[in-house]
């Protein structure tokens, strides 16, 4: 069991994908096979041993979920409202601001109202919502002909409308930046055209335009680092840990209240590998630490063996 020795807490891992024809059922079943919802995997302030996330067979239907908690913090192993009740995150991803239409994807079938209504009433209370810093400077969207109030606007202003609508449905909003450019994943969170500059400003940019909206609870810094991503080496162009640091104080001295989610990377110090975003093995040696106590959330993507067969999981122990 890998260990932590910092007050942190940890989200569920692979967020599954919104898709406007999903039915809970569906949706329990793609649970199963990828396990997936931001729930459950928390750790205590001393040597508390990574938990498993929450079983889709535990989710016997849609639930009654309440209205945006407000911010949130984290306290202990747990993410809290402002009064310190315990919070649970069910998080799902609409995907599509980080592909080349630069919108959710399915509003060319549905209505973006009518999508987070959807999302609402299978029981989720939280959207993440992915992004390339292509689409933020982008002129323009596609995809969007079954919902009029989107038509002519840009990127940045079909984000402010998902933020509303989500608002309007009772759902929280987490912004992820899914890669710079629109054309595919990237290993590090910044590229030669996009550089670690524009990723810093448009993370600032982001938390200040949102500061007032406590529906946008936090920011997911990167998704998946992998490949030349390192953690705690010190070295300026590949270190996650440092630059989540970087990244994440950005966003806290312009909205304090944010959670700040920091993925792993894929492969621990041994040389052995995991999911991309999926090894964090050297937190409790190099924990990230920010400007503002209680915001880190380690947010570890984990995938089944029928995305492909990981050694381990056919293991004897």
């Amino acid at each position: 069991m890998r260990k932590a020795s910092v007050e942190v807490v940890f989200s569920a891992a692979g967020w599954l994908p919104y898709d406007p024809y999903m039915t809970f059922r569906q949706v329990r079943a793609s649970l199963v096979l990828r396990l997936v919802l931001l729930l459950a995997l928390v750790v205590g302030t001393t040597s508390a041993a990574f938990a498993a996330p929450v079983s889709a067979a535990t989710v016997a239907g849609p639930v009654a979920v309440a209205s945006s908690p407000g911010w949130l913090h984290t306290a202990g192993g747990k993410i809290v409202t402002a009064s310190g009740a315990p919070y649970t995150i069910r998080g799902i991803a609409w995907f599509g601001m980080e592909t080349s239409s630069c919108a959710p994807h399915g509003l060319d079938t549905i209505t973006l109202a009518g999508g987070m209504q959807h999302i609402k009433q299978m029981g989720f209370t939280t959207v993440r919502l992915p992004f390339s810093n292509q689409c933020l400077a982008a002129s323009g969207v596609t995809g969007v002909s079954a919902d009029p109030s989107l038509a002519g606007l840009t990127p940045l202003q079909v984000m402010d409308h998902v933020v509303a609508s989500a608002k309007s449905a009772g759902l929280d909003v987490i912004l992820d930046q899914h890669r710079p450019d629109s054309g595919g994943q990237s290993e590090l969170w910044y590229t030669s055209q996009y550089p670690e500059s524009r990723w810093i400003s448009d993370w600032r940019m982001l938390a200040k335009r949102y500061a007032s909206d406590p529906a946008v609870i936090g920011v997911d810094l990167h998704n998946e680092p992998h490949g030349a991503a390192t953690w705690g080496t010190g070295a300026a162009t590949t270190d996650w840990r440092a630059a989540a640091e970087r990244g994440g104080n950005a966003v806290l001295a312009e909205n304090p209240n944010l959670l700040v989610l920091v993925e792993g990377i894929d492969h621990e110090a041994d040389g052995s590998g995991t999911w991309w975003g999926g090894a964090l093995g050297l937190v409790g040696n190099a924990p990230v630490r920010l400007s503002v106590a209680n915001r880190v959330v380690y947010s570890p993507h984990d995938y089944p063996s029928t995305i492909y067969g990981q050694s381990w999981f056919s293991a004897s122990n």
